[in-house]
């Protein structure tokens, strides 16, 4: 029984030798098929990170998105190699930015004809007129009637230049520094403020502007107190001339020795010329306010007797540069050109001669105001009326009916139909044929 139960597993491991034999030999010679990819669960939408890209999914941009289908093409081999950190996808996708031109740094240039005119209206006792609407103007522009396109009666904060005259005499510089510490109390939070000084040349005390209610405004107007000069009587002939004290054969005051310092000698003494540079003063004050954005009044405050000589500058081209650029001068007389009926004559300009008053010129021309005052209170109290003045104003917007190509100065002309009535306004301007807004 046994030798039979041999026989039979012998015959059947026989058997089955040779049944695999034939599928063993077609095994060797078939190409080894690899197996299929394990298929990917989705991640769940709580792990997400990141943005959802079209075209890519939820998710890293930086991490390629896997095929739909798992099957390969049937006469493409799938790949048995991973990809190497070689492969580069050369398709970048960025989630784009929404930027506006400040994030981007340029400035976005407009053609425009729209014109921005402040406009000051005040009764026959000087007071301010206030609730006129914009059927009580009617704006000329080259003497013909222009459309108002936009009207305001908002106080504007203001960016003002201070520019304080050290070249007057010192009497009156005494007053003028004793007034400087009643020019924040006439400014607002709001507002914001430069000192500029000038005798022979222009020098920006503030080296910017800075809030008119900060603590670093008293330390700026304290930089701009001078002590003035004091012109005596110049003798340049008769026996007083050239040196009349001589100390061991030299004249007692080396500033008049003859040869020296006042000239070849001979007892003739050349005439020291004064220096007044408002021109120059005016036009830095001018180029520091260009800065500041256009909503906001830029003003030029002007204290001084208005004297100019010496100036670089001349008038023509700083009143050109001003209304280009919408800026108004206001200002306080002091000294000789506050005096009632002599304010009229300096006015008057000889051949030849310095300039006695040229600032009324600026205010005229910018549509500003102007206050005469010799005393300490009325130059403090000239501080807060003109400030008030700049920032009560209408604010009337026009469009013009000129060539935004044309160059050539455009006047203006404000009236009100109302009687009795001094209306203030800048007297044109010059366009440009790009603006900046």
């Amino acid at each position: 029984m046994k030798l039979r139960l041999t026989a039979m597993a012998l015959a059947a491991l026989l058997s089955l030798n040779l049944n695999l034999a034939p599928g063993a030999h077609a095994q060797e010679q078939q190409t080894p098929v690899p197996d299929a990819p394990v298929p990917q669960a989705p991640k769940p939408l709580a792990d997400v990170n990141g943005p959802i890209t079209p075209g890519i999914g939820a998710g890293d941009p930086s991490t390629p998105a896997s095929s739909s289908s798992d099957t390969p093409p049937d006469n493409v081999a799938p790949s048995s190699h991973a990809p190497t950190s070689e492969a580069k996808d050369t398709f970048e996708t960025k989630t784009p930015a929404i930027l506006n031109a400040a994030d981007l740094g340029t400035t976005i240039h407009l053609r425009t004809t729209e014109i921005v005119v402040p406009v000051t209206v005040k009764d026959n006792k000087g007071k301010l007129v206030a609730g006129l609407t914009w059927r009580d103007f009617k704006v000329y522009e080259n003497d013909t009637r222009e459309h108002i396109s936009f009207f305001s009666v908002d106080a504007f904060p203001l960016s003002i230049a201070f520019v304080i005259d050290q070249s007057m005499t010192s009497d009156v510089m005494s007053k003028v520094n004793s007034s400087l510490d009643a020019i924040q109390g006439a400014l607002t939070p709001y507002d914001e403020l430069a000192v500029f000084t000038y005798g022979n040349g222009a020098q920006n005390r503030s080296g910017g502007f800075t809030g008119a209610q900060s603590a670093r405004v008293p330390f700026v107007l304290a930089m701009a107190k001078g002590e003035g000069t004091d012109m005596q009587v110049p003798i340049n002939s008769g026996p007083l001339a050239g040196c009349p004290i001589h100390v061991n054969g030299n004249c007692a005051d080396p500033t008049i020795q003859p040869g020296v310092s006042t000239g070849p000698g001979g007892g003739v003494m050349n005439i020291q010329k004064e220096v007044h540079t408002l021109n120059d003063a005016i036009l830095a004050a001018a180029k520091e306010l260009t800065s500041r954005p256009r909503d906001r009044r830029r003003i030029i405050y002007v204290i001084s007797d208005g004297h100019e000589y010496g100036s670089k500058a001349k008038l023509g081209e700083v009143i050109h540069y001003l209304q280009a650029n919408e800026i108004a001068v206001y200002g306080t007389l002091v000294g000789t050109s506050a005096i009632w009926g002599e304010g009229f004559i300096s006015r008057v300009h000889l051949p030849f001669t310095m300039y006695d008053n040229i600032l009324y010129k600026y205010i005229a021309a910018t549509g500003g105001q102007a206050d005469s005052e010799r005393n300490l209170n009325g130059i403090e109290k000239s501080y807060f009326d003109i400030a008030k003045d700049a920032r009560n104003q209408y604010t009337i917007v026009y469009t013009s009916h000129e060539n935004i190509m044309d160059s050539k100065f455009r006047k203006i002309d404000v009236r009100v139909d109302r009687p009795g009535l001094d209306v203030t306004a800048k007297s044109g301007y010059y366009p440009s044929a790009e603006m900046s807004r």
